[in-house]
């Protein structure tokens, strides 16, 4: 689970994190100031801000093919596209170069800035163990538009993007061409479309209205893959990888950039030849998935 919610309002672990380790950070910052009658806040609120940006710059910079024909796109930091390990890199940059610069607030800034870091770094620590994916197959009956089932985990073979998604919901709505580009652009991966609750005539409806062309749409009318996934919110798209388990996931809209980097961490290298997939698809021509 990527996502946590408070109240009605779903927000990201990452970011909780994030904005707890810098409050933290900010409140020592002050103690610690006051007692040497300076300032170290404002410093250091420069450096979380920074570090922001250089992540989503650098995230940006390395996936820019995918934002160049869109390029206010890369201002929709709610993607959730940033590099890690720049945003750590200028962060640390950073709280040197003041520590260096202004000598009378070194001690109060190095102090803040290792205390956050500290809170950050045991945070998601305990986020890793507490909110872990799950790793086991999801045991789900999925259907065909034409009313056949299909086992879920006959689907185990090559790596897999799964979408849950409704058409009552924006951000689903939004990202479904990003998806389906990225379906007719990684053979190697298979993509399914699972609906969640709704009926096959108002997903052939919305996919006629909408003029989507997409493999693999199917119903979980049980709602199954999210509850056995601990899934609480559209769209979330799943990661798993060529042997069934569940990698990674997303809650909320995906970018074209966003999603790439997620397909590198389960693209296939070597693919267990005994693993069998099955598409979920009918012998005949006029039964298959694909929406024409």
């Amino acid at each position: 689970m990527d996502f946590i919610n408070i109240g009605l309002i779903a927000f990201p672990i990452n970011f909780l994190l994030l904005l707890g380790a810098m409050l933290i950070g900010s409140f020592v910052a002050k103690r610690i100031g006051r007692r040497q009658n300076v300032d170290v806040e404002p410093l250091l609120w420069r450096v979380f801000i920074a570090s922001l940006i250089a992540a989503r710059l650098v995230f940006v910079i390395a996936y820019f093919d995918m934002y160049q024909n869109a390029p206010l796109s890369i201002l929709n930091i709610l993607d959730g596209g940033f590099s890690p390990a720049a945003g750590i890199l200028a962060a640390v940059a950073g709280v040197i170069w003041y520590a260096w610069r202004v000598r009378e607030k070194r001690r109060p800034l190095l102090l803040a800035a290792l205390t956050g870091g500290a809170a950050w770094a045991v945070g998601a620590v305990a986020a890793t163990a507490v909110f872990a994916v799950p790793v086991q197959m999801p045991q789900a009956e999925l259907v065909r538009l034409d009313g056949s089932p299909v086992q879920f985990s006959s689907l185990v073979g090559k790596p897999m993007v799964v979408n849950l998604w409704a058409t009552w919901c924006p951000p689903c709505i939004r990202e479904m061409p990003v998806l389906r580009d990225a379906q007719k652009n990684n053979p190697e991966v298979i993509f399914v479309f699972a609906n969640q609750g709704e009926s096959a005539d108002a997903i052939q409806k919305f996919l006629d209205r909408e003029g989507l062309n997409l493999d693999n749409v199917l119903l979980d009318p049980r709602i199954e893959l999210s509850s056995q996934t601990q899934s609480q919110g559209l769209p979330t798209t799943l990661f798993f990888d060529a042997k069934g388990a569940l990698v990674d996931r997303r809650t909320g809209e995906l970018s074209a950039a966003t999603l790439a980097q997620r397909i590198e961490g389960i693209a296939p290298r070597d693919i267990d030849p005994q693993l069998q997939y099955e598409r979920p698809e009918k012998k005949d021509e006029d039964s298959a998935v694909t929406h024409q």
